[in-house]
């Protein structure tokens, strides 16, 4: 970044309203680039994602926010300040890690009030903070327990308490629901929501769960070998996804890919292993070429054969019902088409109508799914 350029960005830091600014971030191990030139912003008072697939960088770029790796190149700004330099304990941070990380030998309490002991904060003003953040983690009076006599969802519960009890500028999560059972990370996952909203500090949240980061977060950056694939409004990237990567990692879809025959105003006929396809066409894409189209299986409609009702420019499929997985309010139906490809379609449980190896009729709308130019990873 040139001299100029820096300084302007700079004096724009003092007076913005973001908790978080990474620029032109980059972190290389040997030959691999874990990094790749991130720049970032993340609002006061905001839940941010950093989503992605183990190896994206995901936890190194939060560990370099943190300080616990240092940056090849580019700059960190905490609340408006460059800390780039700063050993982690100046940084301003909370930090919860995925395996709680307490002292086993220390009390609820102690373990809690430890960074404000390092701090060499009064005794009086650890008590006030103490009780402040066990009555917003819902502990109080496991204060005088150890870590051995707590359940999962307690740990982490304390686990959050000691990141937020100095009340930091900014709190980092590194995937700390990656260990608790599912309806345990459902139960945290509102009280997250519930513990950032009150204390209104910005949580930046690393994970590889993508209904985690839906649920939890107003924005997300995804990350795909160390740069940003797109960052956003969580709806943003879910409804309308720029690349093939972010429209296939997030949401349940089915991929389909063919050679493009012909085209008509904004939708291209491709040739999907024998089945004629109308989808969207992507900018630059002309016959011949060849196209992945991502669609969301919530997006599809099931029917027992010749009793579907689709709307005006659907287009319907047959099949055979080859499986049904009930999940409640959906059903997850599993497909086999005419050309032997499977489909699944997340629709309302119909356990009277449809019956496994029963034929059944697909419906969607061309426009619910997303095209790309094919690049060979569909």
């Amino acid at each position: 970044m040139d001299t100029n350029k820096f300084l302007f960005f700079f004096k724009d830091m003092q007076t913005s309203s973001y908790a978080l600014q990474l620029v032109e971030v980059e972190k290389q191990f040997g030959d691999v680039r874990a990094v790749d030139n991130v720049s970032l912003e993340v609002k006061k008072g905001e839940f941010f994602a950093l989503l992605g697939p183990s190896g994206s960088g995901k936890t190194t770029l939060l560990r370099i926010i943190a300080g616990l790796e240092s940056a090849g190149k580019g700059s960190v700004f905490i609340g408006g300040k460059n800390v780039t330099k700063n050993p982690p304990y100046a940084r301003g941070i909370g930090m919860v890690f995925q395996d709680f990380l307490l002292f086993p030998h220390k009390t609820v309490g102690e373990n809690i009030a430890f960074p404000l002991k390092m701090k060499k904060m009064s005794a009086t003003h650890q008590q006030e903070q103490l009780s402040w953040v066990l009555d917003l983690v819902r502990m109080k009076g496991y204060e005088d327990r150890f870590p051995n006599q707590l359940s999962g969802g307690q740990k982490q519960r304390v686990a959050l308490a000691r990141g937020l009890v100095a009340r930091p500028d900014i709190l980092l999560l590194d995937e700390p629901l990656a260990n608790l059972d599912r309806e345990l990370r459902k139960e945290m996952e509102v009280e997250m929501r519930r513990f950032q909203a009150e204390i209104d500090i910005p949580f930046v949240y690393v994970t590889h769960n993508q209904e985690e980061a839906l649920t939890l977060s107003n924005r997300i950056a995804v990350m795909k070998d160390g740069h940003f694939e797109q960052v956003g409004d969580k709806l943003e990237l879910y409804d309308e996804p720029a690349t093939a990567f972010v429209a296939s990692f997030l949401g349940l879809n089915n991929t389909i890919s063919g050679e493009v025959l012909r085209q008509e105003n904004d939708f291209s006929f491709i040739d999907w292993k024998g089945i004629e396809l109308k989808i969207p066409t992507p900018n630059g894409i002309k016959p011949g070429d060849r196209i992945a189209y991502y669609l969301r299986s919530e997006k599809m409609h099931i029917n027992p054969h010749g009793k579907s009702n689709p709307v005006d420019g659907s287009i319907t499929l047959t099949a055979v019902l080859r499986d049904i997985i009930f999940k409640g309010q959906y059903s997850d139906y599993f497909v086999i088409l005419d050309n032997d490809e499977e489909m699944v379609i997340s629709d309302v449980p119909d356990i009277e109508s449809l019956k496994i190896g029963g034929k059944v009729d697909v419906s969607w709308l061309p426009s619910s799914g997303f095209s790309f130019a094919a690049d060979g990873e569909e």
